[in-house]
């Protein structure tokens, strides 16, 4: 099993930068490729971002060249999503995704990210 913890969204204004965090623990060792999707309301949930264990990252049409994914170097277990030059079209719940060599999928609970025109 592993437990994803979220944290860093809040209010921002157009224009402005985020740095979400996602924590993981349990076992770690089975993760191969850590992420970051959004939901905004009424839409389906889309991805964001994604950094393998190679380091290898795959970005959204959308956030290209405004947002960056890494992992910590010192702790394989945390990931960030840093997020400049805000739209409000970004607004939406940010959810940590988090895939296994064993086919399984983990969430985290989500954080709220609202930027305002």
């Amino acid at each position: 099993q592993v437990q994803l913890v979220e944290s860093g969204g809040g209010l921002v204004q157009s224009g402005g930068s985020l740095r979400l965090s996602c924590a993981a623990s349990g076992t770690i060792s089975s993760i191969y490729v850590m992420g970051w999707y959004r939901q905004a309301p009424g839409r389906q949930r889309e991805l964001v971002a994604t950094v393998t264990s190679g380091g290898n990252t795959n970005y959204a049409d959308s956030v290209r060249g405004r947002f960056t994914i890494y992992r910590d170097n010192a702790k394989n277990t945390v990931v960030y999503l840093q997020m400049n030059s805000l739209k409000p079209e970004d607004t939406a719940v940010y959810y940590c995704n988090a895939k296994s060599i064993w086919n399984s999928e983990y969430w985290g609970q989500g954080t709220q990210v609202t930027v305002s025109s």
